[in-house]
């Protein structure tokens, strides 16, 4: 009799947990190819799907996260007209206009792009923001904390955020010398914590190191000597990054602020405004994007690009496994005659990533597109090239940095600086050999397995 009701009462309480997740996800905002994929995993498998689902399912957790506020001081008045038609779809989502006369500088080299760092920090005389979804175990961490250890004797308020996943094993004596300091240290999304959460899923993967408000370092490097440091790695990385002066580094103060609230619920005062130009030529627009923002600007103005493209799409990524409205949109472009190239590494640091995109890259390639593979090493830059607009940060065109992760991308509409990023591609293509991925009946049947379940994963 214990038996039997035991059991019954187990079942109730699977069926109400299987229902209770199919109301959330069907609430959701998602593609139908992910509801369709979690649906069929909860009622094939209740009890597997229904766990994971509590600890990865969620998306948009608004309760949690507030969507980001941007104060009024980002545009110092009313909104210009639109730099572009993207920079309207932008401010349609809420996001701050495109600002003109900054002062944008990409960084190729990691040599080049440390040093660049460095000087961000040390320009500091009030305040010196960080925010790194990785700050590794190595000379470049210890270096970098270091230099914002030295800040924090100097009396420069210091507030380091970084990702808890991302940063497991960091440069914890380093860290401690840094708190001892004066500075403080904060971890975004524990790893442990209250199931249903939903925050183990959703990764701060941004990247950025904010000066008084005025200056900032960031792209798609984390603080690493895979990603920038003196000397060459021997493993041949290629990443991008950038530094900004003027009024567009106020969104990202606005950013790191609202992260920075959310890891150790703290209220950080105003920073003062600063000038309202540089003297320079560049015209950007930050684009965050994550469960702290309204909708998924990024995602969709990405596809609203590649719509609008007449001309040229080229994309460079170390991971390619799009939503399939990117996919869609790529393809759409390369069948109606639009110059397309992606540009990924030959082999990457995730094997898996590798095998997931074989489907989706021999897509684009029976499409039209041009598939380039970079032979010296590892690319983990994340850039694009629209027409006459770029995007240059932290995002890779995948799922994950699309619809899960926080990610930061600063679009970009001056000739001078389109043109940088387009050579800066063509560059790298001399590097490279085309092709289609590896075909075969037993790989595809593999590849579609994979790709149903990558809206889960």
């Amino acid at each position: 009799m214990l038996y039997w009701f035991t059991t019954h009462v187990e079942i109730v309480v699977v069926v109400l947990l299987t229902l209770a997740a199919a109301l959330v996800i069907l609430q959701q905002r998602r593609t139908p190819q992910s509801t369709a994929a979690w649906l069929l995993f909860i009622a094939a498998l209740p009890w597997a799907a229904v766990p994971l689902f509590l600890l990865l399912g969620f998306r948009k957790r608004h309760s949690r996260y507030q969507p980001i506020f941007f104060r009024e001081g980002d545009t110092g008045g009313p909104p210009p007209a639109p730099a572009h038609p993207l920079d309207s779809t932008f401010q349609h989502y809420g996001l701050p206009p495109a600002h003109a006369g900054q002062r944008l500088r990409l960084l190729k080299e990691r040599e080049e792009a440390f040093e660049s760092m460095m000087q961000v920090i040390d320009s500091a005389k009030d305040r010196v923001h960080a925010l790194f979804y990785i700050v590794a175990n190595d000379a470049t961490g210890v270096a970098f904390v270091d230099a914002l250890t030295r800040k924090a004797e100097a009396g420069i308020k210091v507030r380091l955020l970084m990702d808890r996943l991302g940063t497991v094993r960091g440069p914890h004596r380093a860290l401690k010398r840094l708190r001892a300091a004066g500075g403080e240290v904060r971890f975004y999304s524990p790893l442990l914590q209250m199931p249903g959460s939903g925050h183990l899923n959703l990764r701060n993967h941004r990247k950025m190191v904010v000066a008084d408000g005025a200056r900032v370092f960031s792209g798609g490097m984390n603080i690493g000597e895979h990603y920038l440091g003196k000397g060459k790695m021997p493993e041949g990385w290629i990443d991008l990054g950038f530094t900004l002066e003027g009024t567009a580094v106020q969104s990202f103060a606005d950013v790191f602020r609202s992260d920075w609230s959310v890891a150790s619920g703290d209220d950080l005062d105003a920073v003062p405004p600063v000038a309202p130009a540089t003297g320079s030529d560049a015209t950007v627009q930050l684009v965050p994007s994550g469960p702290d923002t309204v909708e998924d600007p990024l995602h969709d103005g990405l596809i609203r690009a590649l719509h609008m493209a007449g001309d040229r799409i080229w994309l460079i990524t170390p991971y390619f496994v799009p939503t399939e409205l990117l996919s869609n949109a790529v393809a759409i472009a390369a069948r109606r005659g639009v110059d397309v190239r992606i540009l990924v590494p030959a082999r990457s640091n995730q094997r898996m990533a590798d095998f997931a995109r074989g489907a989706y890259l021999r897509e684009m390639s029976e499409a039209g597109a041009r598939i380039l593979y970079y032979q010296p090493g590892m690319i983990h830059a994340k850039a694009g090239i629209v027409d006459d607009t770029a995007y240059v940060g932290s995002a890779n065109f995948d799922v994950r940095s699309m619809l899960l992760n926080f990610e930061t991308t600063l679009f970009v509409y001056d000739a001078g600086t389109v043109a940088d990023l387009a050579s800066w591609f063509a560059m790298l293509s001399e590097d490279c050999e085309t092709g289609r991925p590896r075909d075969g009946m037993i790989r595809r049947v593999a590849e579609g397995l994979f790709r149903l379940g990558a809206p889960i994963l």
